[in-house]
């Protein structure tokens, strides 16, 4: 088989796993916050080992450590809004709130880098808009979950926009454990907050069954496995065909859901057409970005 088939075969693969997250969350009977506690610390362990047995230098700067580690803050609230989000609706509704990551990105990285905001990027922030609409007009049981989870997404932008200044300096790996550690960090810095003011039972820290099985899956594969494969495809693959695939990742998550958990992650014809509307308008993004460099004049030398 050709490597590039291959190499295009394991990107899919890895954005399955990446719609697998949403499904976990409810696998694991732990609240968000736990959830992301063990997440992350599972995470920041797992790539500390990979640099023990690789034998690299896991140091950096200290400013540096700081402004990662902040990241990480970020991170965390992401996630946590983002498991929260498909505890209080469903996965299906989870994910397509954060199917807007990436039309969210194209309105937060213009004010990082101080860009102008492209005329076909507001033309799609309003089709999602629509989408999200049509949505919240026929599944209104689930305003609270869907407004979790474009919290979410709206944080995911955030740190990605962050990350990509971060990753022309640092080893990704690097940031990897330094972010996971900061989010790990957070939610320990969050739970006597949560424990007193957000919740009635306190904190839920002990696993139950099998839910050391699912954490170790979210952590291990899902973070460290996932991140580790993406950054060596990014070696081989075009930024523009990975962001492509990455777009497929509430596709493949509502799928899953449906086949997993049935009746309970079925929904409206309503919500698909609006699920629809919101992913027609992810996909078309990259296409019309695309589009437009390709167009932009070359100034000529001297």
């Amino acid at each position: 088989m050709n490597s590039t088939i291959k190499d295009y075969l394991m990107l899919h693969f890895i954005v399955l796993i990446w719609g697998f997250t949403a499904i976990l969350g409810l696998l694991i009977s732990l609240p968000a916050i736990e959830l992301v506690f063990y997440r992350t610390l599972i995470a920041s362990v797992g790539v500390a080992g990979l640099f023990l047995l690789k034998k690299k230098n896991l140091l950096m700067p200290f400013p540096s450590m700081i402004r990662v580690t902040g990241v990480g803050f970020v991170i965390a609230m992401h996630w946590i809004l983002f498991f929260w989000s498909a505890r209080v609706s469903t996965a299906s509704v989870c994910l397509a709130g954060m199917a807007t990551t990436s039309l969210w990105t194209a309105f937060v990285e213009p004010l990082f880098n101080r860009t102008k905001i492209k005329w076909y990027e507001v033309g799609l922030g309003l089709m999602v808009i629509c989408g999200l609409l049509v949505i919240f007009s026929f599944e209104s049981g689930y305003w609270l979950g869907l407004s979790m989870a474009l919290g979410s997404s709206f944080l995911a932008a955030v740190f990605s926009v962050l990350n990509g200044k971060l990753a022309h300096k640092h080893n990704p790996y690097q940031i990897t454990f330094y972010e996971m550690a900061g989010a790990c960090l957070f939610t320990i810095l969050f739970m006597p907050f949560y424990s007193n003011f957000m919740t009635e039972e306190g904190l839920q820290l002990a696993w139950v069954g099998y839910d050391w099985f699912w954490l170790f899956i979210l952590g291990g594969i899902c973070t460290v496995y996932a991140f580790s494969v993406s950054v060596e495809l990014m070696k081989r693959l075009s930024v523009f065909s990975i962001n492509l695939t990455v777009n497929l990742e509430p596709v493949y998550g509502i799928i899953l859901a449906v086949l997993i958990f049935g009746e309970s992650e079925k929904m409206t014809p309503q919500f698909y057409l609006g699920t629809g509307i919101i992913l027609v308008s992810v996909l078309t993004y990259p296409v019309l970005n695309y589009i437009n460099k390709r167009r932009k004049p070359v100034r000529p030398l001297g």
